[in-house]
């Protein structure tokens, strides 16, 4: 590698027009990768509501109905003008109401008041719509135009869009706050008024590019576009702060600046390619899983973090070299304290920490297991927002409601009917709209409205549309869909399919708890023979990992404690990219206690390797905690705020772990390390003199 390095330094130049050029690229690349907000399309093709989208995308011109939308105060002739006004917008492809399922040229007081209250209460209406997930955004606009501004929307769609206009300028703020913050931290603990700049220069070259490299897959998940960037910059930003630290420190041996860059590098390589690695195999254990946000936001941080690598290995040391001069004019004093009097401090709490860390680490495993959890998006915006809100109070007056959409063969008469029968007798079901239920199995098609014919039979198939008073994820509707589905199938055994909202949130919830286990084991796993090839150590490995793992447990914890649901998929994620992000904090903890135990008793060596690596550990820290509770408290998409809340609490907790937990571990198990480390070399503890000193 020292060749390579002597090389790369030799020719700033050329070094520096490589990357521009790629990052000018990707640049203008990055406005094409596309983005999709709908978390039911991330699901495998094998699953039996993707299989019944395909088909019915297909076979029928509408979907599954996917908004609500209530008009104020309008009369029975007002509203059904409202319908056909409502059907005329571009990308609404249906619209129900009380006509639906009722003769409405009686009076309403002589019609089933059950069916009347679905659609109409107190001179509001209550219009179900199917929305085309394209042209979602325009078309509820219009919407909202013609009902008025005191008009309430809630369902799939809605929430789809209102991700879509939302996230954008709130992923904004973060970064920008992000940006502000690291610039602030920068500055407090490096030792020139520039180093910041050249951390921020060389950590956006490696966003930009990844950013526009993601055209290479085509379309992200909202997750990978909101989180990407600022969890690139939080994970990444260690990298150039461990080379920076060590280049500060080979200029106090070596006069010539290149050749203390080159010894930099050599010095560095080892811990931040391990660090490196380790994030990268984190990030790809999420490819394992079924559920394909995973793969989605794991390939592409893992071609950050490797984007981030390279860029810090090859093009950060060309810039502070061709920047040193003005580093070197903008020297001001360290605004940080030498830690001296915290090592002191975690010296003497080490080992009750270790003892409280050994208390509570199984319980909160056990806790985290027990966590309710949403798997789907029905409440990914909460009360406090409109769309929150509209859900509530329509809710409030007419009832929670989803549909399911039930397609069996067509010409089935008889079976469609003890089918429909059957499905009717369920308590959550307030409505079948079928042909068999609306034409009558005696009429032929050619004799009924196309409207309805169109919506319900297609050339292969007859579609069942089930209207249930209940939420779309639970045990209750998860209940409900699998006796639908046992149905179908004791009717049409193997000829049928459903879609619709809450099945696509049980199928959710069938694939991501599949993906669990093994997502964690191969994280986990991979690590630990990562760590077990870069240390040497049949021993470090198993003390690193249990404390990051540790930490993630209790993380993972806290939910349960405080009696909140968390979305499986933020859970997921953040196993994965805590263990991956901050297990960098305890190898490079680590690594240089082994490096100063070699001339140093264990105590002493433990307290000035906190001295060494107290600014760099919070200087990424920090960051990654700031970055996540940005997160958690701007974005009101409650997924992207999970996730945020559990990177900020996860990774303060992760750093506590390695300055108070790992050190316990380190001093207590030190022979056994010494004997199961290649050339560990440690200097004996022989003499009290310099426990002496430490207790002083």
């Amino acid at each position: 590698m020292e060749r390579f390095y002597r090389a790369v330094v030799r020719h700033p130049k050329m070094v520096i027009a490589l990357f521009l050029v790629c990052l000018s690229v990707s640049l203008a690349l990055s406005p094409l990768v596309g983005v999709n907000y709908n978390v039911a399309d991330f699901l495998p093709a094998d699953t039996i509501s993707t299989r019944a989208i395909e088909v019915m995308t297909e076979q029928y011109d509408t979907g599954v109905p996917n908004a609500r939308a209530l008009a104020r105060d309008v009369s029975v002739a007002e509203a059904l003008a409202l319908k056909s006004a409502l059907a005329a917008i571009d990308g609404i492809d249906a619209v129900m109401w009380l006509d639906d399922e009722a003769d409405i040229l009686q009076p309403v007081e002589y019609l089933d008041p059950a069916v009347v209250a679905r659609y109409y209460a107190e001179g509001d209406a209550l219009f179900s719509l199917t929305i085309q997930e394209s042209k979602a955004i325009a078309a509820l606009a219009d919407v909202r135009a013609l009902l008025g501004e005191d008009a309430a929307l809630s369902g799939g769609a809605v929430s789809t869009a209102e991700a879509k206009t939302s996230t954008i300028g709130q992923v904004q703020i973060i970064s920008l706050c992000a940006v502000a913050f690291v610039i602030v931290m920068l500055l407090l603990t490096t030792t020139s008024w520039m180093d910041p700049l050249v951390v921020l220069l060389s950590l956006g070259v490696a966003i930009g590019i990844n950013m526009g490299t993601n055209l290479i897959f085509g379309t992200v998940s909202f997750v990978t576009d909101a989180s990407g960037a600022v969890l690139q910059l939080a994970v990444s930003l260690d990298y150039s702060i461990f080379l920076l630290h060590r280049f500060d420190e080979c200029r106090r041996e070596c006069a010539d600046a290149k050749e203390a860059m080159v010894q930099a590098l050599c010095r560095s390589t080892s811990s931040i390619l391990s660090s490196g690695l380790t994030t990268v195999i984190g990030f790809l254990a999420l490819c394992l899983m079924k559920f394909l946000i995973g793969p989605d936001l794991g390939l592409a941080l893992a071609k950050g973090v490797a984007i981030s690598l390279i860029t810090v290995l090859v093009f950060t040391p060309v810039l502070i070299l061709t920047l040193l001069p003005g580093i070197d004019k903008a020297r001001h004093r360290s605004f940080m304290p030498s830690w001296r009097g915290l090592g002191q401090l975690i010296r003497r709490l080490m080992i009750p920490m270790v003892t409280v860390f050994a208390i509570v680490v199984l319980p909160s495993y056990l806790a985290a297991q027990k966590t309710d959890y949403y798997y789907g998006a029905a409440y990914i915006f909460g009360e406090d927002t409109e769309v929150g809100r509209d859900a509530a109070e329509i809710n409030s007056l007419y009832g929670k409601e989803t549909a399911l959409v039930l397609m069996v063969p067509r010409n089935e008469t008889a079976r469609e009917l003890a089918l429909s029968a059957q499905v009717q007798k369920i308590p959550q079901v307030t409505g079948v709209t079928s042909w068999v239920d609306t034409a009558g199995a005696t009429i032929p098609p050619e004799y009924v409205d196309a409207s309805i014919r169109e919506m319900l039979l297609s050339d292969e198939y007859s579609r069942m549309v089930i209207n249930l008073a209940m939420d779309v994820e639970g045990a209750e509707p998860f209940e409900v869909v699998a006796d639908i589905r046992a149905l179908a199938e004791e009717y049409f055994p193997g000829e049928w399919l459903m879609a619709g909202e809450a099945a696509s949130t049980y199928d959710l919830m069938v694939t991501i708890q599949q993906d669990m286990l093994l997502v964690n084991l191969v994280a986990v796993g991979a690590v630990f023979v990562v760590l077990l090839l870069s240390m040497r150590s049949v021993v470090l490995p198993f003390i690193l990992v249990l404390c990051i793992e540790g930490a993630i447990w209790l993380n993972t914890a806290v939910p349960y404690f405080m009696g909140q649901h968390v979305f499986y998929i933020s859970y997921l994620i953040i196993s994965s990219v805590q263990l991956g992000a901050t297990v960098d904090y305890a190898i490079l903890f680590t690594d240089r206690y082994m490096e100063f135990r070699r001339q140093l008793p264990k105590r002493e060596a433990l307290v000035i390797t906190v001295q060494t690596v107290t600014t760099s550990i919070l200087t990424s820290g920090l960051t990654m905690t700031v970055v996540g509770l940005l997160m958690g408290f701007v974005s009101t998409h409650q997924i992207l705020a999970q996730l945020g809340m559990f990177m900020g609490r996860g990774t303060l907790l992760s750093m506590i772990s390695v300055f108070f937990v790992l050190p316990g571990m380190l001093y207590l198990l030190d022979g056994l390390i010494r004997r199961g480390t290649l050339g560990a070399g440690a200097h004996a503890d022989t003499t009290t003199e310099m426990e002496g000193t430490l207790d002083a």
